[in-house]
Formats: C-alpha cells, structure tokens, sequence
C-alpha cells in the first residue's frame, strides 16, 4: 500500500526558514501498549492520551515531567520509531505516514532523534570518520571524495571538535561523555534535518559539562532555524533553554505556556511539584502543597483528571471528569498560557485550587525571609 508522499527536504547545505506555522505537529496523538499474560491480554498501558504538539522553526518546546509521564515515548512517535495508537502526526500540515521504506528514509532526513546514552547510540566498533561519512552517506549520497571529506569536517567544527583531525579518527571509548553527544548531535546534523527531538540529552552527562551542550542546541536552533523538542526531568533547564515549556503527567499534557511563565508562577498542582520539588523532580516527597502519593498505575488509570489522587484540592468533580485545558492567562511572550485544572473553570462546584495557590505563593515567600 502507498503511502502519503513526504514532500522534499531542503537542499544541503541550507537552513531552513522561520515560519509562523508549525514543521511538526502531533495531533490527538495516542500510544497504548497491551499487557500481555500468556496468550492473552491483561490489559493496556496508556502511556500517552490525547496529546496535541507543534514544534515550530527556530524555536525549542520543552516537554517536562516525571519517570513515566510518557515524554521519551512522544519522542519515539514524532520519529515514527513506533505507530500511534490514534491521532496523526503532520509534516508541514501533511499526514506523514510512512508505510514503505521510501518514506521512512524520507521523513527521517527532516526529523532526527538525540538519544539520552551518547555512548549506547554510537557503534562502538567505529570511529568517528565512519560514523560520520556512513550518515553522510544515507543522506546526502551525492557526496563523494573531497565533497564528503568536507562536508565531515564542516559537521565537526558545528558541534565544536575542533581541531577536527584530533577527533575524526577516534573511537567512541576514547572521547568524555560530552564529546560523545556531540558526536551524536552531529550525525543527526549529517541530515539537514528541520526537527531534532533531544531526548534527556544531557541527563547522563557530568553537570559541568551539559551546558555546554545546552549552549550548541541553541546555536543550532538560532543559526539553522532547528525546530527543538528537548525532553528533560529539569524544569529548571527547561526554563534557561526553552521558548515553550509543555507539562506532562500520566501520559496527559497538564500545563503549557512560555517557560519563564510556566516555571516562575506554575499553575496546576503538579507543575507546582515540579518546581517546588527541583532539581530532582522524580524524589517525590510530599514537599510540595501537601500532594501525596504515587503516580497512578496507566493500566488502570485514574478516572477525571490523573493527578486527583495525589492532588490536596481534589473534588468529586476532578475524580469524575477529565479537565481540559483552560486558558489560565497570557504568558510573558503575549500567547495564551493553559492548564489542565478545573480550578480555573467557571463551574460551581469546581476545587478551590486558584485561592489555595496563591495562599502557598505568600507562604513560599514567608519561608524564604525566614531563611
């Protein structure tokens, strides 16, 4: 069976443009894997419901949350390393199936995946030359000799390994950590892609060594216009990095809006964890506004909104009916900030959550003159 056509790549060599609309989008996009037992299925695991995405030129969206939110496996569907459930995902506002290899090769020129183990994603058998010429090689066939050695030196000097000749030759057990993921971001530049999606990019990295890598993805999003999503545990990097920061829980996105807004006045309850719980977001002590309690199971997940078991302002309404995301005001970027809270509905009997958040600011602020 054909497949829709995915239209062609900008040139080699070139940046793509800026534009206002958006290179990739997920659209009610849905990942549920069965459970199996034996010969039969004991259920299904709901990693990802009802998700919508852009990422757009130029500009890096930040998707955030706990172990198991679902974030690594939106990254593994934008890359079409799996099939959605439901949902569609859209190139350029064009379905982008890829049902024979043809488009597959296609797709993956423009939409390049950096994994989170630098040293796990590089064959350990090559050096660096080959890795580099072999992606070269896939997509950009047409270089050859001295067109092919130059475009493997220009790929080094764009992630900083310079001087090229001391890096080219070497195997991935010979280089830092770092020096490894700029490996890999440079394979992924080896396509000319429009899309990276960074997942945890620099959460097995020295800390004194992952801004640098944080500084090399925003150079590459501002000189070639990459559109970005990173992946990350670290709401505060999210915050230095990103234009966009997209809040997930339980396979649901909770909250979105520019990320100083995001994280300097988060407004669901979660986002609240988050940062109150930084930089370790996964220890998840009931520190922040008394929520409590483990991530629910996603086999068997929560009725209404995913959060309410371990929310303090939880009602029945929130048990009963799955919130969706409410404009909660206008970002510091002038764009609409939401939350998936009933708390900011108009309804009656919605949960106080708007009155007991600021009451935890003024708190918040009490503590910090103390200290």
């Amino acid at each position: 069976m054909s497949s829709t056509p995915v239209s062609p790549a900008p040139e080699a060599g070139t940046a793509p443009e800026a534009s206002d609309a958006p290179v990739l989008e997920a659209v009610g996009m849905q990942k549920h894997f069965p459970v199996r037992g034996g010969i039969r299925s004991k259920g299904v695991v709901h990693a990802v419901d009802d998700v919508d995405l852009a990422l757009y030129s130029g500009r890096v969206v930040a998707l955030v949350g706990e172990s198991g939110s679902g974030k690594s496996t939106i990254a593994r569907l934008l890359a079409q390393l799996m099939p959605v459930t439901g949902g569609k995902i859209l190139l350029h506002g064009e379905d982008a199936k890829t049902k024979n290899r043809r488009a597959f090769r296609q797709y993956v020129s423009r939409v390049q995946m950096i994994f989170q183990d630098p040293f796990g994603s590089l064959n350990p058998v090559h050096p660096v030359r080959y890795i580099l010429t072999r992606s070269l090689r896939i997509h950009r066939g047409r270089l050859r000799g001295a067109a092919l050695e130059q475009a493997l030196t220009e790929l080094l000097e764009r992630v900083q390994l310079t001087p090229t000749e001391r890096y080219v030759d070497k195997y991935p057990h010979e280089l830092s950590g770092g020096q490894r993921q700029r490996v890999a971001i440079a394979r992924a530049l080896a396509a000319n892609p429009e899309v990276l999606l960074a997942d945890e990019p620099i959460s097995m990295l020295d800390v004194s060594i992952r801004l640098g890598i944080l500084n090399l993805l925003k150079d590459l999003r501002d000189r070639l216009k990459i559109a970005i999503l990173y992946i990350t545990h670290d709401i505060a990097s999210a915050r230095y990095f990103a234009d966009r920061t997209v809040v997930m829980y339980a396979g649901r996105i909770v909250e979105q809006g520019d990320s100083e807004s995001v994280t300097q006045d988060p407004k669901h309850p979660y986002t609240q964890l988050l940062v109150r719980s930084a930089p370790d977001p996964d220890d998840l002590e009931a520190r922040a506004h008394g929520a409590r309690g483990e991530a629910p199971s996603l086999v068997r997940p929560p009725s209404g909104c995913r959060f309410n078991p371990r929310c303090p302002f939880a009602t029945d309404l929130c048990r009963a009916e799955v919130p969706p995301l409410i404009a909660v005001g206008e970002g510091a970027d002038g764009q609409v900030r939401e939350a998936a809270c009933w708390g900011y509905s108009d309804r009656p009997d919605r949960p106080k959550v708007t009155d007991v958040l600021e009451a935890f600011g003024e708190r918040a602020t009490a503590e910090e003159a103390v200290a």
